[in-house]
């Protein structure tokens, strides 16, 4: 594929947030989007660890033009957990992101759950307002999770808030293959 013409690009902060479902979901597609353009996209999931989704699965095909790199330790509130151990995988995420930022390799870069890292004190947030401050200007940087700061969302170019109408979850369905993982 082509690499795209980058003298014209003005690269977006794009965030998806609220606690509707689809913040992943819209920020693959727009992987997808920028992959059929001939951009190169790499994924750092925040909080994710372990888990095998199947948006892993399929994006493996689309590699080395979509990566995917699952840096959480699988952090939730729920249950007695090591703060101090999601604390660091969420650190070295960010560090992460920040050496391929300055890689000028990739095109787009998506930090799946920083939202939520940073709600959940995982990160601190201007860690996250620096990274943005130092992003390269042709480079889309996209930011998903729950809780959206009002410093990220002032920041953003695009900000898009999925709202939570009805889930089946409310009717007592479980989890579904192919739906949430």
């Amino acid at each position: 594929m082509q690499k795209q013409n980058t003298d014209y690009v003005h690269g977006l902060v794009i965030v998806h947030t609220g606690n509707g479902k689809g913040k992943t979901t819209a920020a693959l597609g727009l992987a997808l989007r920028a992959w059929g353009e001939g951009l190169k996209i790499l994924i750092l999931q925040f909080i994710k660890g372990g888990w095998k989704y199947g948006e892993l699965k399929a994006l493996e095909k689309f590699s080395p033009d979509i990566i995917v790199k699952q840096c959480g330790e699988g952090f939730t509130r729920r249950g007695n957990t090591d703060m101090k151990k999601h604390q660091e995988a969420a650190q070295n995420a960010l560090n992460e992101a920040k050496e391929a930022m300055q890689s000028g390799k990739w095109d787009m870069i998506i930090l799946d759950e920083v939202n939520y890292a940073a709600d959940f004190g995982l990160i601190p947030l201007e860690s996250v307002l620096d990274l943005i401050n130092e992003k390269p200007a042709p480079l889309h940087l996209v930011l998903t999770g729950r809780n959206a700061k009002n410093e990220l969302i002032d920041r953003a170019d695009l900000v898009t808030e999925m709202t939570e109408i009805k889930h089946p979850f409310q009717q007592g369905i479980k989890a579904q293959k192919g739906i949430e993982f």
